[in-house]
């Protein structure tokens, strides 16, 4: 009980300086006059004050249609280099995991984990051969948390040899992660802008 009415205190007390909730009405204001608060602003000088925020939403508008404007869609058959290194890495990932499930002999539970593996990594791999937009943002995401995992193991990492497998783990997966980007964008266009 006493922590509210020191909670309606503090309350009171922001009002009365202006500071929190709603600001208070001016002096000889009209009660129904949204421009006569204590701030002391009219609708004009709010405007002004709002105008750098919208210009600069206006200029990253213009940058997202320039480069909309930029993108050329995919060619018949044509497949972007990130999409094919994306195919080729996540087969090879998955040929790694069955070739490490096959040589290791203790497979209670594994067996299960390394077929869910293998079957997401090789439907991947095909989906981006294929040039689907599924298997590709299927691949922004397994890169997303390989560099989550890969940095949060470089901060533990106790000698040079872990950081190094981990920057050669965080440092591949960005560039690919970076260059799919783009090749998403392409994958999903179906036609020039404008045309």
């Amino acid at each position: 009980m006493a922590q509210r009415g020191s909670r309606k205190k503090r309350k009171q007390r922001r009002r009365a300086a202006g500071g929190g909730g709603a600001a208070a009405p001016r002096e000889g204001a009209k009660p129904g006059d949204p421009s006569a608060t204590a701030t002391g602003a009219s609708p004009a000088e709010q405007d002004e004050a709002s105008q750098p925020m919208a210009r600069g939403y206006a200029r990253g508008r213009a940058k997202d249609e320039a480069a909309r404007a930029r993108l050329v869609p995919l060619e018949e058959g044509e497949r972007p280099l990130a999409v094919t290194i994306g195919a080729i890495a996540a087969a090879l990932l998955a040929l790694a995991e069955a070739v490490a499930f096959a040589l290791t002999s203790e497979t209670e539970g594994r067996a299960v984990r390394a077929a869910v593996v293998i079957g997401l990594l090789g439907v991947m791999a095909w989906g981006m051969w294929r040039i689907r937009y599924w298997a590709v943002l299927g691949m922004q995401a397994l890169l997303g948390l390989t560099i989550v995992f890969g940095f949060l193991a470089l901060i533990t990492a106790s000698n040079l040899g872990a950081v190094a497998l981990s920057t050669g783990i965080v440092l591949p997966s960005s560039i690919l992660f970076w260059f799919l980007i783009k090749s998403m964008a392409r994958i999903q266009m179906p036609q020039r802008p404008g045309a």
